[in-house]
């Protein structure tokens, strides 16, 4: 069997759902996703999931968090986090300042742990969910220093890069077939007992 890694770019899935209209895929068993991509003769052994805990108001944040306790019932799973800059733009025309706020680290995070497994032997392919073409130069160095690992990329809806696909051993999309059949259930029980409810927004 060959061992699968998967590495999932948690904002590029969120924003290609979003672009979408799928708010009920939010609620997403990302391992059950992964697990149906795929192939007969391979076995996932670990799931990594990059995101940042959003800087926003606080249903959005409650919403996020239930989200994150629900994916740490996985097992085999780990999530690495970034953090968001606030950044203060001033409007020319009418002068009125306001904050808006941008993701960094994931795509840092994502190569440094694409890297550290691939030198580490720890995978035979590794399942990159993502079209950040910021990802092209590691997924390059692992199948130039490691031919005989394979990168397959995993564009999320409305998502796709033209050279992140040319850099990759293939490429295949995360669609709605699969989406359907991996939806956490509406109550996810965690090990304490405690029972996380899909928020009613994402219904």
């Amino acid at each position: 069997m060959k061992r699968v890694i998967a590495y999932i770019d948690g904002f590029n899935l969120y924003y290609g759902l979003r672009t979408k209209g799928w708010k009920r895929f939010y609620w997403l068993n990302l391992q059950k996703a992964v697990q149906l991509l795929l192939k007969p003769n391979q076995q996932l052994v670990f799931t990594k999931y990059f995101t940042a805990k959003v800087a926003a108001p606080p249903d959005k944040q409650r919403r996020q968090a239930a989200f994150l306790e629900a994916l740490d019932t996985l097992p085999d799973f780990h999530i690495y986090y970034g953090h968001f800059l606030a950044d203060k733009i001033t409007c020319r025309k009418c002068g009125h300042t306001y904050t808006t706020y941008h993701e960094k680290m994931t795509d840092v995070n994502i190569a440094i742990e694409l890297l550290s497994d691939a030198f580490q032997n720890r995978f035979d392919v590794a399942l990159l969910i993502s079209a950040d073409s910021d990802l092209v130069g590691p997924v390059r160095t692992v199948q130039q220093v490691f031919p005989k690992k394979r990168v397959v990329v995993v564009f999320p809806p409305k998502r796709h890069s033209i050279a992140l696909k040319g850099a990759a051993s293939a490429h295949t999309y995360l669609g709605r077939n699969v989406l359907d059949k991996s939806v956490f259930p509406d109550r996810v029980v965690k090990a304490d007992g405690f029972v996380l409810r899909r928020p009613s927004r994402w219904q």
